[in-house]
Protein backbone atom coordinates (compact mmCIF):
# COMPACT_ATOMS: atom_id res chain seq x y z
CA UNK A 1 0.00 0.00 0.00
CA UNK A 2 0.97 3.54 -0.81
CA UNK A 3 1.46 6.29 1.74
CA UNK A 4 -1.23 8.15 2.36
CA UNK A 5 -0.37 12.15 1.99
CA UNK A 6 -2.68 14.65 3.73
CA UNK A 7 -3.62 17.29 1.21
CA UNK A 8 -3.94 20.91 3.02
CA UNK A 9 -6.29 23.51 1.43
CA UNK A 10 -3.70 25.70 0.17
CA UNK A 11 -2.44 22.75 -2.27
CA UNK A 12 -6.09 21.96 -3.42
CA UNK A 13 -6.83 25.90 -4.09
CA UNK A 14 -3.18 26.00 -5.97
CA UNK A 15 -4.31 24.02 -8.62
CA UNK A 16 -6.94 25.64 -9.32
CA UNK A 17 -5.23 29.02 -8.69
CA UNK A 18 -4.66 30.95 -12.06
CA UNK A 19 -3.03 34.16 -10.09
CA UNK A 20 -0.41 31.67 -9.31
CA UNK A 21 0.79 29.52 -12.34
CA UNK A 22 4.16 28.07 -10.99
CA UNK A 23 2.04 26.63 -8.30
CA UNK A 24 -0.53 25.75 -9.83
CA UNK A 25 1.39 23.81 -12.27
CA UNK A 26 3.16 21.97 -9.28
CA UNK A 27 -0.29 21.20 -7.17
CA UNK A 28 -2.34 19.96 -10.18
CA UNK A 29 0.21 17.30 -10.89
CA UNK A 30 -0.25 15.83 -6.95
CA UNK A 31 -3.82 16.39 -7.39
CA UNK A 32 -3.68 14.60 -10.82
CA UNK A 33 -1.57 11.89 -9.07
CA UNK A 34 -4.27 11.24 -6.37
CA UNK A 35 -7.09 11.18 -8.35
CA UNK A 36 -5.11 8.89 -10.80
CA UNK A 37 -3.69 6.14 -7.63
CA UNK A 38 -0.62 7.01 -8.00
CA UNK A 39 -0.15 8.10 -4.63
CA UNK A 40 -2.70 8.31 -1.61
CA UNK A 41 -4.91 11.29 -0.96
CA UNK A 42 -6.20 12.02 1.95
CA UNK A 43 -8.98 15.05 2.48
CA UNK A 44 -10.70 15.87 6.12
CA UNK A 45 -13.95 16.86 5.48
CA UNK A 46 -12.92 19.75 6.85
CA UNK A 47 -10.46 20.50 4.12
CA UNK A 48 -13.51 19.68 1.69
CA UNK A 49 -15.44 23.10 3.95
CA UNK A 50 -12.29 25.07 3.17
CA UNK A 51 -11.56 24.17 -0.27
CA UNK A 52 -15.15 24.91 -1.11
CA UNK A 53 -14.75 28.11 1.14
CA UNK A 54 -11.51 29.51 -0.38
CA UNK A 55 -12.76 28.83 -4.13
CA UNK A 56 -15.92 30.76 -4.10
CA UNK A 57 -14.88 33.56 -1.38
CA UNK A 58 -10.60 34.06 -2.28
CA UNK A 59 -10.06 32.31 -5.57
CA UNK A 60 -13.85 34.07 -7.36
CA UNK A 61 -14.37 30.66 -8.78
CA UNK A 62 -18.38 30.70 -9.88
CA UNK A 63 -20.32 28.33 -7.13
CA UNK A 64 -21.09 25.64 -9.61
CA UNK A 65 -17.27 25.28 -10.54
CA UNK A 66 -16.42 25.24 -7.04
CA UNK A 67 -19.31 22.54 -6.27
CA UNK A 68 -18.05 20.41 -9.07
CA UNK A 69 -14.57 20.02 -7.83
CA UNK A 70 -15.18 19.76 -4.17
CA UNK A 71 -17.61 17.28 -5.60
CA UNK A 72 -15.28 15.20 -7.77
CA UNK A 73 -13.08 14.82 -4.47
CA UNK A 74 -15.93 13.25 -1.91
CA UNK A 75 -17.03 11.03 -5.15
CA UNK A 76 -13.63 10.12 -6.08
CA UNK A 77 -12.50 6.16 -4.89
CA UNK A 78 -9.25 7.09 -5.04
CA UNK A 79 -8.97 10.18 -2.30
CA UNK A 80 -9.27 8.79 1.10
CA UNK A 81 -11.74 10.73 3.10
CA UNK A 82 -11.34 10.90 6.97
CA UNK A 83 -13.16 12.76 9.34
CA UNK A 84 -13.17 14.23 12.94
CA UNK A 85 -15.61 13.90 16.30
CA UNK A 86 -15.96 15.69 19.28
CA UNK A 87 -13.05 13.73 21.02
CA UNK A 88 -10.57 14.77 18.47
CA UNK A 89 -11.85 18.62 19.19
CA UNK A 90 -11.69 18.34 22.55
CA UNK A 91 -8.02 17.27 22.13
CA UNK A 92 -6.82 20.22 19.50
CA UNK A 93 -8.73 23.05 21.88
CA UNK A 94 -5.87 21.58 24.21
CA UNK A 95 -3.28 21.15 21.86
CA UNK A 96 -3.75 24.42 20.09
CA UNK A 97 -2.61 26.30 23.07
CA UNK A 98 -0.07 23.83 23.94
CA UNK A 99 1.57 24.10 20.26
CA UNK A 100 0.95 27.69 20.06
CA UNK A 101 -0.75 27.10 16.31
CA UNK A 102 -3.90 27.79 14.79
CA UNK A 103 -6.90 25.87 16.01
CA UNK A 104 -7.74 24.61 12.49
CA UNK A 105 -4.33 23.74 12.09
CA UNK A 106 -4.03 21.64 14.97
CA UNK A 107 -7.58 20.08 14.30
CA UNK A 108 -6.55 18.82 10.75
CA UNK A 109 -3.64 17.33 12.80
CA UNK A 110 -5.33 15.42 15.37
CA UNK A 111 -7.98 14.20 12.54
CA UNK A 112 -4.67 13.02 11.04
CA UNK A 113 -2.87 11.28 13.89
CA UNK A 114 -6.46 9.34 14.60
CA UNK A 115 -6.34 7.80 11.22
CA UNK A 116 -2.61 6.93 11.17
CA UNK A 117 -1.51 9.80 8.77
CA UNK A 118 1.52 11.11 9.74
CA UNK A 119 2.55 13.04 6.52
CA UNK A 120 1.55 16.49 5.11
CA UNK A 121 1.83 18.46 2.08
CA UNK A 122 1.08 21.50 2.85
CA UNK A 123 3.30 25.31 2.01
CA UNK A 124 2.39 26.33 5.94
CA UNK A 125 5.06 24.91 7.46
CA UNK A 126 5.28 27.83 10.11
CA UNK A 127 2.42 26.40 11.83
CA UNK A 128 2.53 22.70 11.03
CA UNK A 129 5.89 22.37 12.01
CA UNK A 130 4.95 23.45 15.55
CA UNK A 131 2.82 20.48 15.81
CA UNK A 132 4.25 17.59 16.82
CA UNK A 133 3.97 13.96 15.19
CA UNK A 134 3.23 15.46 11.33
CA UNK A 135 5.67 15.63 8.78
CA UNK A 136 5.97 18.05 6.01
CA UNK A 137 5.97 18.17 2.32
CA UNK A 138 6.48 21.41 1.00
CA UNK A 139 6.10 20.63 -2.79
CA UNK A 140 7.25 24.58 -3.35
CA UNK A 141 10.78 23.20 -2.24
Amino acid sequence: MKDELFFDTNILCYAYDSGEPLKRKICEKLVEQAFKGEITGVISNQVLAELFNALTRRLDVAVETAKIITQSLILSRQWHKIDYNSNTVDRALEHADLFNAPFLDVLISETMKENGITEIVTENERDFNKISGIKIRNPFL
